[in-house]
Formats: structure tokens, C-alpha cells, sequence
């Protein structure tokens, strides 16, 4: 028999480590930002405020499953709402059940969280890769429990696609682009010393584990030199607000093996970096920065150009560049993926009805692109 054991305590998952790493390695398109060690770092960080809801999915005592999940409460323009939703916050792409079967976890998880007191206004499963790895899952499994949910476009990424090798890769660039990173690297090495470094410690397991903080400070030195840190929303890896977060996780992610830090440095001084994580050859980027100096001359670009060769020698198949700054991302980018949120609003919750009824409002006047479910209109 099939059975859902919910955990509310952070430090009740350690446990289950095994099991989620198990399951982790069989999950499709799988990153980092879905591991425990992740997920530990979030929420030592910020999960004050919010409730874990992780679900197992057992059979016989074994793991067959698992659907993090949190409640947290969100300002709305029609006031606060609680919202039941994957705890990655937007700090990575893409986020869903963990385990091979995702369309089985997904049904559990819904009619489980459907049994239960409601603790939410809205679920909202949010990242979701609706064309790619989740192929209509989400959406089929809460149509599925009577929860049909109107859908609502998250954010665009930019992807690389590297399954093809890197000839083939490079060759799919603009003629003019390939010329001026060849222009680039010949200007800079006729008038510097040029190296690019490259650490992906292999964890813990493989006696690995050296966080090797004077490349991580090197990282944050160039992010401090560049635009990012007079942004006024604070989030490069320098900015006070987030940086004992993103420490953490740099900790974590080294004793996992997913840690991969790239610095290019030129006369022996750092300029320009990108700080990604990795996984069974998804690499997703995190931040990147550079010299506003030698940026003109190039610098950033070079590094994204030795980055992208090492990752082809290295086997990584797909780099994640993140969301935001798409226009940016052009000359490097395949293709660009958009994900989506599905929502669910309670249909005793007055707010939530207000909110699910100006959303599709606002879809069929064409200001958000929002789908409604065909019976979203008449079961709430």
C-alpha cells in the first residue's frame, strides 16, 4: 500500500538523505537546487516564516518519492495570500518531484495535500518545465484530483545545448560573433597573460572537499568591481543581503560535487567570473560578473567562450544561463525555455477567488499570458 509521510522539521530529513540521493540521480533533468544539501542551505537561511511540507511516498518503508513543498505567505495586490509551492524561490530554473515516476508522485502529493487541512489560499507549483522534462504532468495530475488549474507563464531562460559537441555547437553561431571572441582573445593575449581556472572539487565522497575559499573570494572581488554590485536589487554575489545564503551553499555544494567556479584572470589578476552548479551534465549559472575595464575589451565574453569548450571536453550536455537579461544571453544561447506556474485557488478563500478571477482577466485582455482550464471557470 501506498503512503505519504509529511515532514515539517528541516532536520528530520537528514535521515532520508540516502534515499533522496538515490532518487535524485533517477529524476529527469535534475540539478542541484533539487538536492537536500540545497535545500538544508535554503532554509537555514530563509525558511523562518514559511512551513516545510516535504512529502515521501512510500511503499513497504521504501522512498519511492519525494514533493518538497512550503507554505509561505505573499503580498498580492489584493492583499496577502498563502501559497503551498516549491521551496527554490526562483533561484533556479526549473523544480519537481524527485524520483523516476513523476506523474504517479504528483497524483499522491495533490490528492494527499487535497485530504488534509488546508494550510493554503493558492497551490501553486511554480518552474515548472512544461514542455520539456514535465511534459503536461503537472498540469494532467492536478486535473486529475479535481483541482483543474489555470496556468500562468513564470520566466524565460536562456539555454545552451551542447549534446552535439562543440564543433557543432560553435558552428551554429553567427559568423560575426565567432569573429569578434576571435579578435578578443588575439587582442588579449598580444598585450596580457591570459588563464583560465576551473574548480569542480568531485565532494565528499571521492575525498574531495577543499572549498577552496581564495577562488570563491576571487569571484567575490570581481563582483564587487562590477555593474551587478551597484544594482539596486542587490543580488550579485557580493551584495550583503544575500551573501551568507550563497556562502552556505558553496559549502554545501562542494561536499555534493556540485560546485563549479570559473575565473578568468589576466596578468595574474581575477576579472571576470561565473559561479555555476552542476549535476549529471546540467550546469546551472548562478552569477557572473566582470571587470568593468577589461570588460570592454572582451574579458567576459572570453570566459564564456573557454567555459563553454571546457564544459563540451567535460561531457556537460546543457548549460542553464538563468533567467533575466535575455537579450544579454543572444550570441551564446540555443534557445531560450519559458516556464510556468499552475494555480490552484481555494475556492472558500475570497482572496484567492479575487485573484484567480483578475488573472484571467488579465489573460483575456492580453496583459499576462495566462491559461485557463476549461472547468477552471466553474470548479474553484
Amino acid at each position: 500500500m501506498i503512503s505519504v509521510v509529511e515532514i515539517n522539521d528541516i532536520e528530520w530529513l537528514e535521515p532520508h538523505r540516502a534515499a533522496w540521493q538515490t532518487l535524485l540521480a533517477q529524476t529527469g533533468n535534475a540539478s542541484f537546487f533539487q538536492s537536500l544539501d540545497w535545500l538544508q542551505a535554503y532554509w537555514r537561511n530563509y525558511g523562518a516564516g514559511q512551513r516545510l511540507r516535504v512529502l515521501l511516498i512510500q511503499q513497504a518503508g521504501q522512498t519511492l518519492a519525494i514533493v518538497p513543498l512550503v507554505v509561505r505567505r505573499e503580498q498580492t495586490r489584493l492583499g496577502e495570500l498563502r501559497f503551498l509551492t516549491y521551496p527554490l524561490a526562483d533561484w533556479g530554473t526549473f523544480y519537481g518531484p524527485i524520483g523516476p515516476n513523476p506523474s504517479a508522485a504528483l497524483t499522491i502529493a495533490w490528492r494527499y495535500i487535497r485530504g488534509m487541512p488546508r494550510d493554503w489560499d493558492v497551490i501553486e507549483p511554480r518552474c515548472v518545465d512544461t514542455h520539456g522534462t514535465d511534459g503536461g504532468r503537472t498540469a494532467a495530475t492536478m486535473r486529475a484530483v479535481e483541482m483543474p488549474p489555470q496556468r500562468k507563464a513564470w520566466m524565460p531562460a536562456a539555454m545552451v545545448d551542447l549534446s552535439a559537441g562543440w564543433d557543432v555547437y560553435w558552428a551554429s553561431r553567427k559568423t560575426h560573433f565567432r569573429t569578434n571572441v576571435r579578435s578578443c582573445e588575439k587582442k588579449l593575449k598580444a598585450q596580457h597573460s591570459l588563464e583560465y581556472v576551473r574548480f569542480r572539487p568531485a565532494g565528499a565522497a571521492f575525498h574531495d572537499s577543499d572549498p577552496r575559499w581564495d577562488l570563491y573570494n576571487a569571484c567575490e572581488d570581481v563582483a564587487r568591481r562590477s555593474w551587478q554590485h551597484q544594482s539596486a536589487s542587490g543580488t550579485t554575489l557580493s551584495s550583503d543581503s544575500i551573501r551568507p545564503f550563497l556562502h552556505d551553499c558553496h559549502a554545501a555544494a562542494v561536499q555534493a560535487g556540485a560546485a563549479d567556479i570559473n575565473l578568468l584572470y589576466v596578468d595574474q589578476q581575477p576579472v571576470a567570473y561565473a559561479y555555476n552548479y552542476h549535476y549529471q551534465g546540467h550546469v546551472s549559472g548562478l552569477r557572473m560578473g566582470y571587470d568593468p575595464d577589461l570588460g570592454r575589451q572582451g574579458a567576459g565574453t572570453l570566459l564564456q567562450y573557454y567555459m563553454l569548450q571546457d564544459s563540451c571536453r567535460r561531457g556537460d550536455r546543457l548549460i542553464d544561463q538563468g533567467a533575466g537579461s535575455i537579450e544579454c544571453k543572444r550570441n551564446w544561447r540555443s534557445r531560450v525555455v519559458t516556464t510556468y506556474a499552475y494555480s490552484y485557488f481555494a475556492s472558500d478563500s475570497t482572496r484567492a477567488q479575487l485573484l484567480r478571477c483578475k488573472r484571467a482577466f488579465d489573460g483575456w485582455r492580453g496583459q499576462a499570458d495566462v491559461a485557463v482550464d476549461l472547468d477552471a471557470a466553474s470548479v474553484a
